[in-house]
C-alpha cells in the first residue's frame, strides 16, 4: 500500500499554478455574496407581506401573486449562493420582477389600497436595486480572455 500520511509543500505540485489560478476564479465570483442574504430576506418578505400588511381578503388575487413571486426571488437567491457562475446571468429577471411588482397591483388586484400598492413599489424597487446590483458585480467579475 502506498504511504499518502506525508504532507509535502505545494509549491512543488506540477499543477500548482493551475490551481491557484482556479481558486481566484472561485473568490472573483463571489463578490456578491453580500447580496444573496438581502434578496432571499426580500423574497420572504414579498410571499408574507399579504399576511404582515393583513390584506388576504380585500386582494385575494394578489396574496397568491405576492406569495409567488416571493418565492420566485427566494429562490433566485438560493441559486445565487450555491451557483453563482451559472445563476448570476438571471439578475437581470429579478430587475423585471421588480418591474412587475410595481405595476401588479393595478393588473392583478382590483381597486388597491394606498397600503398594498406601498408595499408593491417598495418591494419591485428593492428587487430592482438588488438585481441592479447583482448584475453589475457579475459583469465585473467576469473572467478576461
Amino acid at each position: 500500500m502506498a504511504n499518502v500520511s506525508h504532507r509535502g509543500d505545494m509549491a512543488t505540485h506540477p499543477d500548482v499554478s493551475e490551481m491557484r489560478a482556479r481558486y481566484a476564479r472561485m473568490l472573483g465570483g463571489r463578490d456578491v455574496a453580500l447580496v444573496d442574504g438581502p434578496v432571499f430576506l426580500l423574497g420572504l418578505y414579498c410571499s408574507a407581506s399579504p399576511w404582515i400588511l393583513h390584506y388576504t381578503t380585500s386582494q385575494p388575487a394578489l396574496v397568491t401573486h405576492n406569495l409567488i413571486v416571493g418565492i420566485a426571488i427566494g429562490l433566485l437567491a438560493l441559486g445565487f449562493t450555491t451557483a453563482p457562475a451559472r445563476m448570476y446571468g438571471l439578475s437581470w429577471a429579478m430587475c423585471a420582477m421588480g418591474v412587475w411588482m410595481i405595476i401588479a397591483p393595478w393588473v392583478v388586484g382590483s381597486s388597491p389600497d394606498t397600503g398594498v400598492i406601498l408595499n408593491n413599489i417598495i418591494i419591485g424597487a428593492l428587487a430592482i436595486v438588488l438585481g441592479l446590483m447583482c448584475a453589475g458585480t457579475a459583469a465585473k467579475s467576469v473572467p478576461k480572455p
